[in-house]
């Protein structure tokens, strides 16, 4: 569970909702704190039991550099509501949900994409799709098929605990592991809050997709967008050097984020941040250039 070490949104930064033709979903803005956005704008996706809080530390900086930049709450994620059908919580039907959204924030322009952990799989869909021309696209701690490791079994443990009810999933495991970690209490709130407020639908089916994506990195190969793969050098999540293994694939560029684990940018948020902004700027130069 990605873990944010302070909630107080930064100068710039703003909660918000973006609309589009399937709903509306709960966002965090952030624009320049001078001036106008004059670069093109980027859209970040969250992992299974993340929410856009995970971004907070590396939004202000990404902003800085003459960008909208926009940090969403999947549906049935937190604070954006889901239906029942398990249907929607797919990774093409969420996908689905990432081209939407950056047609909105795009305007019908390029945005760049980033996709962490699961939000990686979810964003990969709307890449492969076809259905939006996007400036570029970063997998974060993302890897090429079902995740493994530590995890895994974590996935595991919400499909066999859920039926029990997410407060046991957190009063049982989860809380206790905040607490040893030594979270401050309001983040452990956060935590807590965040959790309950997901669709016991939508976590079942995400985790269950997580645990048995296929891999399309070679479909994603076919794909003509600039792509980065980024991740921590302790992750836990998809082991680097399989990460590794499928930015060569890829050809994509690879960079490893020193002291950082599955959530760099929570970990590391001042590495994390240039390394975006200095790949953006190098992808929309070549796309001008071209």
């Amino acid at each position: 569970m990605s873990t944010p070490r302070f909630l107080t949104l930064p100068d710039g930064v703003c909660q918000t909702q973006v609309e589009t033709s399937v709903g509306k979903f709960a966002a965090l803005e952030a624009l320049p704190v001078s001036g106008i956005p004059e670069r093109w704008p980027a859209l970040l996706v969250p992992g299974l039991t993340g929410s856009k809080e995970d971004f907070i530390a590396i939004m202000q900086s990404l902003a800085l550099s003459g960008r909208r930049i926009i940090a969403i709450d999947m549906r049935g994620q937190f604070e954006t509501p889901g239906p029942d059908d398990p249907g929607a919580y797919t990774c093409a039907a969420l996908g689905d949900d990432v081209d939407e959204l950056a047609a909105v924030l795009g305007e019908g322009g390029p945005v760049h994409l980033v996709g962490h952990s699961f939000g990686g799989l979810v964003s990969r869909e709307a890449v492969i799709d076809g259905r939006t021309k996007f400036a570029s696209f970063t997998l974060m701690d993302a890897g090429p098929a079902a995740i493994v490791g530590r995890r895994q079994e974590t996935g595991r443990t919400i499909i066999n605990e859920l039926p029990l009810g997410v407060e046991h999933i957190w009063s049982s495991r989860l809380e206790a592991d905040a607490v040893a970690a030594g979270v401050p209490e309001e983040i452990v709130c956060f935590l807590r809050k965040r959790l309950m407020s997901n669709s016991v639908t939508g976590l079942t089916v995400m985790a269950e997709e997580v645990l048995t994506a296929r891999d399309r990195t070679d479909e994603l190969a076919e794909i003509a967008v600039p792509t980065l793969v980024i991740y921590g050098e302790g992750d836990d999540g998809w082991p680097p050097h399989i990460q590794a293994d499928m930015a060569g694939r890829l050809n994509a560029e690879c960079i490893v984020v020193p002291g950082a684990m599955h959530s760099p940018a929570v970990e590391a948020p001042e590495t994390t941040a240039a390394a975006l902004t200095r790949f953006w700027n190098a992808a929309e130069s070549r796309y001008r250039t071209l």
